[in-house]
């Protein structure tokens, strides 16, 4: 690949731009300045810097964010602030989405990524890939709660039943449990079905990624291991063993 296609597929906008950002000597390669746009690169680790700024070539991002509250999963926020926000516009041109969605008021672990078959194999309904959430309830969870919750409980408007597992109280007011659709404010409806009320909401793993450095409004690339682990839980129904962020 030559450096403006390059330049161009990592978010640097148009090719007239990358071309004039090389023709400037904006940018270098290795240490050193290069100001030919049909430069031949070899991608393979490749490292640059564009106005001294280091970059690493990546041919697709994945990215985790410790979500933090007040954040809306749009690009066109309305009301809150908007995930995107937090990106600069190098990754934003690169069209970087959220794998699924989490409400402006829920915290914790939000993937995203310019890789649309990525996207669509993640948050595809016959998929299940579980999702952990931690939680802070109205009223006290009771084990006839926990019980519904394993067992499954009807939504409105929703077809069958859906049932959590791994539920556990981790205090009087406290729950954590695992659900595999990703139905519209699945967790909020599904302990009003068993006659509770969430008043926070967590989300602290995916599949096999489970927060754990990551503070809350940081983000960080996955590691190819990462990565291996998000693809592999797509293509299995087996549970892989836990990568902490």
């Amino acid at each position: 690949m030559n450096l403006e296609k390059m330049l161009q597929s990592q978010g640097f906008g148009s090719r007239k731009n990358c071309q004039q950002l090389i023709k400037n000597g904006a940018v270098q390669i290795q240490g050193e300045v290069v100001t030919e746009p049909k430069f031949k690169l070899n991608l393979n680790e490749l490292e640059y810097s564009v106005y001294g700024k280091s970059y690493q070539y990546r041919e697709k991002v994945y990215i985790a964010l410790n979500k933090p509250a007040g954040y809306e999963c749009s690009h066109q926020a309305t009301h809150h602030f908007s995930v995107f926000e937090l990106f600069d516009d190098v990754l934003l041109d690169r069209g970087l989405q959220c794998v699924g969605r989490l409400d402006q008021d829920t915290t914790g672990l939000l993937l995203l990524t310019d890789d649309g078959q990525f996207l669509q194999a993640l948050t595809h309904p016959k998929k299940h890939v579980p999702k952990v959430y931690r939680m802070h309830t109205a009223d006290p969870v009771n084990d006839e709660q926990l019980k519904q919750l394993e067992q499954g409980v009807e939504l409105h408007n929703e077809s069958g039943t859906f049932a959590a597992t791994n539920v556990e109280r981790l205090a009087e007011h406290e729950l954590q449990m695992a659900i595999h659709q990703g139905v519209y404010h699945q967790v909020k409806r599904m302990l009003a079905a068993v006659g509770n009320k969430v008043e926070s909401l967590h989300r602290q793993q995916i599949g096999q990624l489970k927060l754990q450095d990551l503070a809350e409004g940081e983000w960080m690339y996955l590691t190819e291991t990462q990565i291996c682990a998000a693809k592999n839980q797509i293509n299995s129904e087996v549970a892989g063993e836990v990568i902490a962020i």
